[in-house]
């Protein structure tokens, strides 16, 4: 079917229109987005640099989930940083259309990688690696790791192909306003020239039923391994508890803006926007921060790098 837009751009209202706010605004994110890639980047550069921690399943997917972080907020804060500094906020059709499939397949990939991949990882790290340590390498080994892998990028493709498939048939043929920082599913659905409430409820089966059926399995999943924790020592139960622990709240950073916002049928919410930045901003600054600059084994990495660099600038 050939699109009947002839909307060739959308305004964007952003966050506010006053230009001291938006002053405010740029130096925030622009802050808030140099630390997010700095950081998941310093991680992948640690981890890759350590052979030790490189050795690891564990550690290459957390390099590899950085990885993710860091491509998912470049896909919109360059472009809601720089509209901070005009009046009117602009983005082309075409534009649109690929800030929207790269949201998500980036946030695809990372939700199966929740499922796909860190399913079996929590299972590894908070029981396996704690109690019985030897078993790790039988079970997550490194061809398991890559069959993981192409799921997740598989996944993610085929989940933001059909997301664009179905946006990029819908006729917008005149409002082209948004009250949004950025394009997403349920904003451009109100501009659509035609009845969206079938697509509206596709939106809330394919991304908001989906995140809301893993996180509560996701959720379940450390209850059994908690409970399963019970006879061992206190000390293991604590490290279990203290490991489990920064992974819940990684979950939960990154599933609770994605049941707020597609778990639903598309409305006005007046926290949307909030609940984007959270996903956009907070939650890929928050994950190097919970996931690996509190772990021993990292921060003697990152150490080891930085004295190795320090080294090499004083033979220069």
């Amino acid at each position: 079917m050939q699109n009947e837009s002839f909307v060739t751009e959308f305004v964007l209202l952003g966050l506010s229109w006053n230009p001291s706010v938006q002053k405010i605004e740029f130096v925030v994110f622009l802050f808030c987005y140099m630390a997010t890639v700095g950081g998941n980047l310093l991680v992948v550069v640690t981890i890759i640099s350590s052979p030790a921690l490189l050795g690891s399943p564990m550690y290459f997917f957390l390099a590899f989930l950085s990885f993710l972080d860091a491509c998912y907020s470049s896909a919109f804060a360059p472009k809601m940083i720089v509209d901070s500094l005009y009046e009117k906020k602009t983005i082309s059709f075409k534009g649109c259309m690929t800030q929207l499939f790269a949201e998500h397949f980036f946030a695809g990939v990372e939700v199966i990688c929740y499922v796909a991949i860190c399913k079996p990882l929590h299972y590894t790290i908070c029981y396996v690696a704690i109690c019985k340590p030897l078993h790790y390498p039988s079970i997550m080994n490194w061809r398991l790791c890559g069959i993981l892998m192409g799921v997740a990028w598989t996944g993610g493709f085929l989940h933001s192909v059909i997301q664009i498939l179905f946006t990029f048939q819908l006729p917008f043929c005149g409002p082209n306003v948004t009250d949004h920082f950025l394009c997403d599913l349920n904003p451009l659905l109100k501009l659509a020239c035609t009845d969206t409430h079938i697509l509206g409820l596709f939106v809330v089966a394919n991304s908001g039923f989906i995140c809301t059926i893993i996180f509560s399995l996701l959720l379940i999943s450390y209850c059994v391994i908690l409970l399963s924790l019970r006879t061992h020592s206190s000390e293991g139960r604590l490290k279990a508890l203290s490991t489990c622990g920064t992974h819940i709240a990684v979950v939960v950073l990154f599933f609770f803006p994605c049941i707020t916002m597609y778990a639903r049928p598309p409305s006005a919410f007046s926290f949307d926007k909030m609940v984007a930045i959270v996903c956009t901003f907070v939650t890929p600054l928050l994950n190097p921060l919970i996931y690996t600059f509190r772990n021993k084994e990292v921060k003697n990495a990152m150490r080891k790098l930085w004295t190795r660099l320090v080294v090499v600038s004083d033979e220069k």
